[in-house]
């Protein structure tokens, strides 16, 4: 891409921010692509493809062969009509709290970080019942949902490099035994505020409402905490003003 390697095009933007940019110009150049019948267009949509696969490159340190990688996998996702419609991916949490005040965290065998049980949102399922299955599946744990603590966008909150929404859930404990997943959990306990384990994924971001939300009255309403609008989301924040909060 001309100019891309210029510095002063992306000075004060992160990588995270540049890979942001690069996922939503790419996301509409797939959707463009499911929905044209135009060769013209498609030529265009294709150009947008390969703008955003420079960006994605450069986020990652690679203005190599890597823009042409992530263009063949972007074009591998392309659809046709509303099923080709580029949307976020959706997974859920669960921050499920006992009678003694401690949350239930699970590590997490892939990255070795704890983390409130999590996982993707699976077709056929209500958000709520995600929630159960998983919490179930990773801990032995069975609960019952009891309200929304959150939403997340996990890129602008630089939880992962790929798009997606977080829907976290509180939920009470009902029943079950505790019992890591063999695969998907190298341990599972229950944690107080002054005794969480380390490494804890993000903990600065979410652990004070989580505990304020387990040790308080389940009859009283919480805040759901979300990420606010921006006034220009595609600008670098200044000295990191206006990031998430």
């Amino acid at each position: 891409m001309v100019g891309m390697q210029d510095e002063g095009l992306h000075s004060g933007a992160s990588g995270a921010e540049m890979l942001r940019w690069s996922e939503s110009l790419a996301a509409i150049a797939v959707t463009g692509l499911g929905f044209t019948r135009s060769l013209y267009e498609r030529e265009r949509f294709e150009e947008v493809l390969k703008i955003a696969g420079d960006i994605k490159a450069v986020s990652h340190g690679d203005r190599g062969q890597g823009a042409d990688f992530f263009v063949a996998e972007w074009m591998r996702s392309v659809g046709e009509g509303v099923p080709g419609y580029v949307t976020p991916k959706l997974a859920v949490g669960a921050v499920v709290g006992n009678d003694r005040g401690e949350l239930l965290l699970i590590q997490r065998a892939d990255s070795g970080y704890w983390l409130y049980p999590t996982g993707w949102a699976d077709v056929g399922y209500s958000p709520s019942e995600v929630v159960v299955k998983e919490v179930w599946e990773e801990t032995g744990i069975e609960v019952e949902p009891v309200r929304l603590l959150a939403v997340f966008d996990s890129m602008r909150r630089g939880f992962s490099r790929l798009p997606f929404y977080s829907l976290v859930f509180q939920c009470r404990v009902v029943g079950g035994e505790l019992k890591a997943h063999p695969l998907e959990c190298s341990d599972v306990g229950w944690f107080a505020r002054d005794t969480l384990p380390s490494p804890l994924a993000g903990a600065e971001r979410w652990a004070d409402h989580v505990f304020a939300a387990i040790t308080g009255d389940p009859s009283v309403p919480v805040e759901v905490v979300f990420d606010p609008p921006r006034k220009s989301p595609w600008l670098p924040a200044p000295d990191g003003a206006g990031r998430t909060h």
